[in-house]
């Protein structure tokens, strides 16, 4: 006869495993994911920041009152930037969320920014999303591509990515990379430190049809959730660039996790992202840049569905999915937000 023995052990121990169970699963591409008062602090909006009993999420409201955002407490010299986000539901007319790293605070005239901008739409439509990609202050020389997403953003959470490295830079939606970006003689690429944000914020005059159509406060508050954060990097002064042994262990997790890397079968899920909801492209715009731009990859499978706009030639109109139904202000009342 085997005896069964039964060991007790503390409450604690079984909560700490949960907790680590939970952190692993979560953490993307084998990378581990951080609190919020790890890595950020708020960057405007006070009561309209709702952190999670745990730290582990954040929500970001936006109401007549106040958008809100928070800030990094470090600046990156390279590194990769995460968050699982979920976007506000309903009526979305004339808001913007975006997570970004951008060093315009540091270098107003020259600075540099890497963004997702999620761009709201009236109700019934899908979200759409733009990526940018700015270097040494060539805001005015847009390096824009918009996208449908394939799916409801406001019903749960999905991963959006920024891998920034000293030759290559790539959007991530959950882990398939949706756009390349490598750095090429005379080309416009980041160059410098960056801090990491997330906003939400009213941009009525033209985020929706070029804004035909405003934020309704009826619906407000509208609510961003952003969790599972990720900086994996190499923390830096502003000014003075680190030398390379100072990022070397926080580069050497990165390129342990492979992110840096893009085989030919996320290659190829990358193409047929870009071809089935790509909307529009700097790429192919030669209305904007006859002569092209240098750090432009072309590809004839995409350049024959854009015209010379570089929007779609053919817009599918078929809907995806049925909705259901950067200036800070302080003040007024707004709902309670459970986490």
């Amino acid at each position: 006869m085997k005896l069964l023995m039964v060991v007790k052990l503390p409450l604690y121990f079984f909560i700490a495993i949960c907790i680590f169970i939970s952190d692993a699963a979560a953490a993307p591409f084998g990378v581990s994911t951080m609190s919020f008062e790890e890595g950020y602090s708020l960057l405007f909006g006070d009561g309209n920041l709702v952190r999670s009993p745990d730290d582990r999420s954040v929500r970001l409201l936006l109401d007549q009152y106040s958008g809100s955002g928070f800030i990094s407490s470090d600046l990156y010299w390279h590194g990769f930037f995460s968050a699982a986000i979920q976007l506000p539901s309903n009526y979305t007319a004339g808001i913007v969320v975006a997570f970004y790293a951008s060093n315009g605070d540091v270098f107003e005239k020259t600075h540099d920014e890497l963004d997702f901008e999620f761009l709201g739409n009236v109700k019934g439509k899908p979200w759409r999303m733009q990526t940018n990609v700015y270097g040494n202050g060539s805001t005015n020389r847009g390096r824009e591509e918009r996208y449908l997403l394939p799916f409801d953003p406001t019903k749960e959470t999905h991963r959006y990515s920024i891998l920034w490295t000293d030759e290559t830079i790539i959007f991530y939606i959950d882990e398939t990379p949706i756009r390349e970006v490598r750095r090429r003689i005379g080309g416009d690429y980041p160059m410098k430190p960056m801090s990491l944000y997330a906003t939400i914020w009213d941009a009525s005059n033209w985020a929706t049809s070029g804004g035909k159509y405003k934020v309704d406060y009826r619906y407000s508050p509208f609510v961003s959730r952003f969790s599972d954060l990720v900086l994996l990097g190499c923390r830096s002064d502003p000014i003075q660039l680190p030398e390379s042994e100072q990022c070397d262990d926080a580069m050497a997790e990165l390129i342990s996790s492979g992110i840096d890397t893009i085989t030919s079968e996320k290659r190829q899920a990358m193409l047929r992202f870009r071809q089935k909801y790509m909307t529009y492209s700097v790429c192919y715009d030669t209305l904007r840049y006859p002569e092209g731009l240098p750090d432009c990859d072309i590809v004839l499978s995409e350049k024959i569905k854009f015209r010379d706009n570089g929007h779609l030639r053919i817009t599918n109109t078929r809907r995806r999915y049925r909705r259901r139904s950067r200036t800070p202000v302080t003040g007024g009342y707004r709902r309670q937000i459970d986490m």
